[in-house]
């Protein structure tokens, strides 16, 4: 069998990719691109794309598709116990605006105008109800997570950067020299991308960062396959994963060069998805503090994590109430059996339910449709007859939240009671409003 010329020369990737940065760095550098400003986000009816280049541009989120939404798509959050009702919000527009203005925290001195206007933008685009109480549970979760920057600086963000292509020169086996040399070439933004590296603060120029380097640098693709490690961004720091599935079903217009990713890292882009992470899904919690740590732990976490204690009780097992049923790799359901599935199964007799049916309910978890599933049902019916009464039908995730921007131990638990503590002052505010 022959081998191609490439592959005859350079055995190794690692040796493809140092000589590919040895010649980049002997030719003479580009001069930098001048990057042209950003296009204005342009939000049209149905998902059409934006206007072409030189069009007036737009500024308005996605009109939402003239189909009624179903009943029960949407549970909004309740007031704190103890609270004054709050005031009816203005439905849209500039009275929603001007209410949103009103429950804004204080110390939100720049651009308030801004910030009202993107927040009840975002509501009225994903049809949910322009309430204080919807508001608030914004506002609460923006405070908490950035404190009002639209986008947040990070401490120690070129240490990770610096850890990570290290990591990855030594896999591929790469001359320390050569890999040196390509980072002291001149970037796209004109800095060079050593300089860029040790200059980030914050995770929009960390993302365009590797972006830069996986699209510019000779070798950048091999070097970091595709990686980038900045998964979640923006004022609410959703996850852009979760913006692209959201996106799916609800498209979002985006200018002409622009990325789900891109609009992540916007104020108004991140503020769209992370107010639908936050609120776009059914879930009848009776206290808002179970929806807040479902936006730190993911979907139906608490509910999740009550069906766990549920079967815990009933079975004898210890189980971890983390809200997932079944073992995951990556974010994908594996083919491992966890915990929570082998305490189900030891109830099946008493379910009177099959192991397949078992699953097939399990597989549900992240979905509303696990409320109706017979596994969840009739754990809960056993369950309540056994205490005697209605047992929890949510409980607090036990999860310790670990990540390279976390400097202290910091759970599920201690970010959902500090979004509580934020939104309980909101409506302090919307009582006072309503009072003038």
């Amino acid at each position: 069998m022959k081998h191609s010329p490439l592959r005859t020369r350079f055995h190794t990737p690692g040796a493809m990719l140092a000589a590919m940065l040895v010649a980049a760095c002997a030719t003479a550098p580009e001069p930098p691109r001048t990057q042209p400003p950003a296009p204005v986000e342009s939000r049209l009816p149905g998902g059409v794309l934006p206007p072409a280049a030189g069009a007036p541009a737009g500024s308005t989120l996605p009109v939402p598709p003239s189909t009624p939404v179903a009943p029960g798509a949407f549970m909004q959050p309740l007031p704190v116990p103890g609270l004054p009702s709050a005031p009816p919000a203005a439905a849209v527009g500039p009275q929603g605006q001007a209410l949103v203005q009103r429950l804004l925290p204080p110390g939100v001195t720049r651009d308030r105008a801004g910030w009202a206007a993107d927040i009840a933008d975002a509501i009225g685009a994903l049809r949910l109800t322009p309430s204080a109480e919807n508001y608030c549970a914004a506002i609460a979760v923006i405070e908490q997570e950035s404190t009002f920057q639209a986008d947040p600086a990070v401490p120690g963000l070129s240490k990770i950067v610096w850890r990570e292509i290290e990591t990855r020169r030594a896999k591929y086996m790469i001359p320390k020299v050569a890999l040196d040399a390509a980072l002291s070439k001149p970037s796209p933004t004109g800095r060079t991308y050593k300089q860029r590296i040790d200059a980030l603060r914050t995770e929009r120029e960390m993302s365009e960062l590797f972006g830069d380097m996986i699209d510019e640098l000779p070798g950048g693709k091999l070097l970091l396959s595709g990686y980038n490690p900045v998964r979640t961004g923006g004022p609410m720091q959703v996850s852009v994963a979760f913006a692209e599935e959201h996106a799916r079903t609800r498209p979002y217009a985006l200018p002409v060069k622009g990325t789900l990713r891109d609009a992540v890292f916007t104020r108004r882009g991140g503020v769209y998805f992370g107010i639908a992470h936050l609120l776009d899904y059914p879930a009848p919690y009776r206290d808002p503090l179970y929806r807040f740590a479902d936006f730190n732990a993911g979907h139906y976490s608490s509910r999740n994590a009550a069906f766990q204690q549920a079967v815990a009780q009933l079975s004898g097992r210890k189980l971890v109430l983390d809200g997932d049923l079944l073992s995951y790799v990556n974010g994908v359901p594996s083919a491992a059996t966890s915990s929570t599935q082998r305490a189900v199964f030891d109830l099946a007799r008493r379910l009177g339910l099959s192991r397949d049916e078992i699953q097939a309910g399990l597989r549900q978890e992240k979905d509303e449709s696990f409320y109706r599933s017979k596994v969840y049902q009739r754990v809960f019916a056993l369950a309540d007859a056994a205490a005697g009464r209605p047992v929890a039908r949510e409980a607090m995730p036990r999860i310790d939240l670990k990540s390279p921007k976390i400097r202290s131990k910091i759970t599920t638990a201690w970010f959902a009671e500090r979004v509580k503590m934020r939104y309980g002052h909101c409506m302090g505010r919307a009582a006072v409003a309503r009072s003038l």
